[in-house]
């Protein structure tokens, strides 16, 4: 069974980072794509980043590129996103997910929910001003 176990959130005021985590369990993700969700109130899924497990290719969103990175460590099957100069309006419900890298449209990473078949709890990331 797929468990992707997220971890790190928590109040930071602006302009400072955090770390999350995803621990993945349950299978072999070299095929996968994992990437990285955000949900605020009243607002609807976001796309954050995503990272090929196999080769490592990152792809961030406008939002957070330069301030935010995705890496992979393969020997602890964890995903990490690393989070500097944070705003205010990144505060959201952070979610990973894993979802197939190909499809019947190529391989490559994908930046809509409907692409990732397994998802995380989620983890609270608040910004203060």
């Amino acid at each position: 069974q797929v468990q992707l176990v997220e971890s790190g959130g928590g109040l930071v005021q602006a302009g400072g980072s955090l770390r999350l985590s995803c621990a993945a369990s349950g299978r072999t993700f070299d095929s996968y794509a994992m990437g990285w969700f955000r949900q605020a109130p009243g607002k609807e899924r976001e796309f954050v980043g995503a990272i090929s497990w196999s080769t490592g290719d990152t792809f961030h969103a406008d939002s957070v590129k330069g301030r935010f990175t995705i890496s992979i460590d393969n020997a602890k099957n964890t995903v990490y996103l690393q989070m500097n100069s944070l705003k205010p309006e990144d505060t959201a419900e952070y979610y990973c997910a894993a979802g197939p890298l190909c499809s019947g449209y190529g391989c490559y990473v994908r930046a809509v929910p409907s692409a990732y078949d397994y998802w995380g709890q989620g983890t609270q990331v608040t910004v203060s001003s």
